[in-house]
């Protein structure tokens, strides 16, 4: 295997003491109050009570200890406790009422240590979570002691597998996101709700004591609003809703009596399904719009489940742009908050997975619905009751935690029947959510009939289209295998559908899907595609780009044959 860096992370490696991540992790609660715990920690391993030998007794925040820009290169065993420590400074000046230490995501149990003294913990491996330190002093030893067992499969897990290979890929653990403290005052706001359609916003701060304004800066400049109860409900004098191809956000600052300040965005947009010239169609802005995608694994080949910078995520979203694509489905995955910003930023809508749990069958969830058999039901799938619990509890936590962002108009609850079970049920909660949103209950196959859209995998076999009475979504198909000599993790064991051996054949090949199995669909019932995928990944070699970044395999725009955001105009 060879180690591979994307050109952020050769920088990352020239320039050791370099702080990375070095920007707010909040683009929808900005304060001015931030303090970046991310660089160099100490580092140990305990697993039974002995001390592990690691290569190196420090490690790279936020990098997990299995990336290469972590500075430990290592999957420790299952159960094993991985402790991070460090001194911290609160800088003169830098605090008001409370003090917040912020984790962004720690895979997957985590406790949490000022001094010696135990001041909380988080079990999940991909939502954020916030501890109180208020009564830490300015100077302090700071302890996390994180552990994951990936032989415990009610926690989700997404494509990390103990032993990776082909579609499954090296596991991650310890700190993987962010870590930063913020200071606040005492009545600051802890969250917002954000609620748009294509004329309006409310903004609520979940407390009907909050008073202060909101300044919203429009095109045609600001506009000041009033919190009553909380809560802000706005119209812009100037309306101009959010698309790929017009990607426009209100920015706007909240001021609260006592002093807190923040400053967010929203956008006006909406997302619905509707019957148009008797075909079902999503609406975007109240016109079908055809959602050509990818899939979007968030893998890099130096910090595996995080890039060496956030400015990568950006030329991810801008190169795919440049080739005519306009969405990406996030796949069983939770990323920073500044990967959904960017999308937002950029115009690029977000298909957003659920991180599955639960037992994996290849014979049952992938080899039977690859050769015709794709039927199961799942009300009556034995999954454990632990188990259930779990996916609902984390997903009820992504969607909280993602929500507010405009980019994700769509949610995939179950992918290919991993771990899936009584879809319906999972389905409710979900919509009750977000009801504004398209909801994807099955994706690939196992369809219950309860989700929003029809939603289909094509690989190895020609998509042949057939009408359905709801959209239909091809949410996985192509993926075809090109080798770039020089970029490869893996020379000798590589993956994907079907191999193509030249940049020339591979444009053919990609051309000819889309010219015979995509745009004859669209206006007819296909709503979208999702092409496999971003990035080639570990073994995986189907990508756009090469696992590095470094090669762009497809030189050409895949052009469809009408404007994106009016092409329901004129049928």
């Amino acid at each position: 295997m060879q180690e591979l860096y994307t050109v952020e992370g050769e920088k990352l490696k020239k320039d050791p003491e370099w702080i990375p991540w070095n920007m707010h992790p909040r683009p929808l609660m900005e304060r001015d109050s931030f303090l970046n715990l991310c660089g160099w920690w100490d580092f140990s391993v305990n697993h039974g009570g002995h001390i592990i030998k690691t290569d190196s007794d420090k490690i790279r925040v936020p990098f997990p200890p299995e990336s290469l820009l972590s500075g430990i290169n290592t999957h420790f065993p299952e159960g094993a406790e991985l402790i991070y420590e460090r001194d911290i400074v609160i800088p003169e000046g830098f605090r008001e009422d409370r003090l917040l230490l912020h984790i962004d995501a720690a895979d997957q149990h985590a406790e949490v240590f000022i001094d010696g003294e135990k001041y909380g913990g988080h079990d999940g491996g991909y939502e954020h979570f916030t501890i109180d330190i208020s009564s830490a002093p300015d100077s302090f030893r700071l302890k996390v002691v994180i552990s994951d067992d990936l032989h415990d499969l009610r926690e989700p897990y997404g494509k990390q597998r103990i032993r990776r290979g082909g579609m499954w890929y090296t596991p991650f653990s310890g700190l993987w996101q962010i870590v930063w403290i913020e200071s606040v005052r005492e009545n600051y706001v802890k969250e917002i709700e954000i609620h748009t359609d294509r004329k309006e916003a409310r903004i609520s701060t979940g407390d009907p004591s909050h008073k202060g304004y909101l300044l919203v800066h429009c095109p045609e400049g600001e506009e000041r609003h009033e919190l009553i109860n909380g809560e802000v409900k706005l119209c812009p004098k100037s309306v101009r809703n959010w698309t790929p191809e017009d990607p426009y956000l209100y920015r706007f600052e909240l001021f609260l009596d006592g002093g807190d300040r923040f400053r967010s965005y929203f956008a006006l947009r909406d997302v619905t399904i509707e019957t148009v010239d008797g075909v079902p169609e999503i609406l975007l802005n109240g016109k079908p719009y055809f959602f050509n995608g990818l899939l979007d694994q968030g893998y890099f080949s130096d910090g595996l489940s995080t890039p060496a910078g956030p400015s990568l995520y950006e030329q991810d979203i801008e190169r795919m742009k440049a080739l005519g694509f306009n969405t990406l489905r996030k796949h069983v995955k939770v990323e920073p908050d500044v990967y959904y910003a960017a999308c937002d930023r950029l115009g690029m809508v977000v298909f957003q997975d659920m991180v599955n749990n639960g037992h994996y069958s290849f014979l049952l969830d992938t080899a039977l619905p690859n050769v015709g058999f794709p039927s199961k039901d799942d009300t009556k799938t034995r999954v454990p009751q632990d188990v259930h619990a779990f996916f609902i509890r984390r997903s009820v936590e992504t969607v909280k935690q993602l929500k507010n962002y405009p980019c994700i108009l769509y949610w995939t609850l179950f992918n290919e029947g991993w771990g899936q079970y009584d879809s319906a049920s999972v389905y409710k909660v979900i919509k009750e959510l977000v009801p504004d949103s398209v909801i994807d209950a099955a994706s690939g196959w196992y369809d219950m009939d309860v989700g929003d859209v029809k939603s289909l995998h094509r690989y190895n076999e020609k998509y042949i289209f057939q009408p359905f009475e709801k959209p239909i979504i091809l949410s996985e198909f192509g993926g075809f295998a090109f080798k770039v000599e020089g970029h490869v993790f893996h020379p000798g064991k590589i993956y994907g559908y079907g191999t193509i051996k030249d940049y020339e054949k591979l444009e053919e090949r990609v051309n000819e899907l889309y010219d015979e199995e995509i745009v004859p669909c669209i206006g007819k019932g296909l709503s979208g595609c999702i092409y496999t995928q971003v990035s080639d990944v570990e073994d995986e070699i189907n990508g756009i780009m090469t696992y590095d970044r470094r090669v762009i395999k497809l030189k050409n725009r895949i052009e469809l044959p009408c404007p994106q955001d009016n092409r329901g105009e004129g049928r």
